[in-house]
């Protein structure tokens, strides 16, 4: 009698899966697969229970993080993600210690601070978003600058 349960659980949890399509119920779905198996096996429904438990678990843990690296790749960054990674123009000095700082992105002014306290960005000078906190972007001087000064300073 058990086993007409666990498929009505299986069914649940698969109908919850295709509307939601978050990935959040499949795996008691698999579970309950397991238990409704047992089921037909064994008429213990504490058994039933701790097995369909045990293997949901165990299916969340190990699978999920594999099945989200192929499932949503295709999802396009927005707000504030997107703008990790891209480039800006210092208008003014940033200087962290004296609070001072502002960029232009995509033709927006922000208040920016500089990833590393000590250092002191010129206006003028390209740097790469590393983090938005609150409203303001965290910034480093791009890479391929970085490399030319410090050839200069070498020579």
């Amino acid at each position: 009698m058990n086993s007409i349960y666990w498929l009505i659980a299986i069914a649940v949890f698969l109908v919850i899966e295709i509307i939601t399509l978050g990935l959040t119920t499949i795996w008691f779905a698999g579970g309950a697969l397991i238990a409704f198996l047992l089921s037909l096996a064994v008429d213990n429904l504490l058994l039933e229970i701790t097995v369909f438990l045990i293997v949901s678990f165990l299916l969340l843990f190990f699978t999920r993080p594999i099945a989200a690296r192929f499932f949503n790749t295709q999802r396009v960054k927005t707000n504030y993600q997107s703008l990790i990674g891209v480039d800006a123009k210092v208008l003014e000095r940033i200087d962290n210690f004296n609070n001072l700082g502002q960029v232009i992105l995509n033709g927006q002014e922000w208040t920016a601070r500089a990833v590393d306290d000590n250092l002191i960005i010129e206006p003028g000078e390209r740097v790469t978003v590393k983090n938005i906190i609150g409203v303001k972007l965290i910034v480093d001087v791009k890479e391929n600058v970085k490399k030319e000064n410090q050839t200069i300073n070498q020579a």
